[in-house]
């Protein structure tokens, strides 16, 4: 007989799993659009917009540098618009 922990652990992750589901697009489009914002956010400089923790956000570059490609294109930017970042 199975250990009555490991069922109860299975029913609340079926019970959680059904009430998601419906929500999984919803919660995946939330998630890019505040990916988007950070982007923007941490490129806003380079695109002409004033941000005060642009030194602090230069750390970043190297871990984000992989989505800009993506993140530009969903923005509705054909190229690249940064000069120093080419992606394209």
């Amino acid at each position: 007989m199975p250990d009555r922990k490991s069922m109860i652990k299975r029913l609340v992750d079926y019970y959680e799993e059904v009430l998601s589901l419906p929500h999984r697009t919803e919660i995946a489009r939330e998630l890019r659009d505040e990916d988007d914002l950070f982007l923007l956010l941490l490129y806003s400089d380079m695109l002409g917009i004033p941000n005060p923790a642009f030194y602090y956000t230069l750390e970043l570059y190297p871990y984000i540098i992989e989505k800009f490609h993506d993140w530009h294109l969903r923005m509705g930017m054909e190229k690249s618009p940064l000069e120093g970042i080419r992606c394209c």
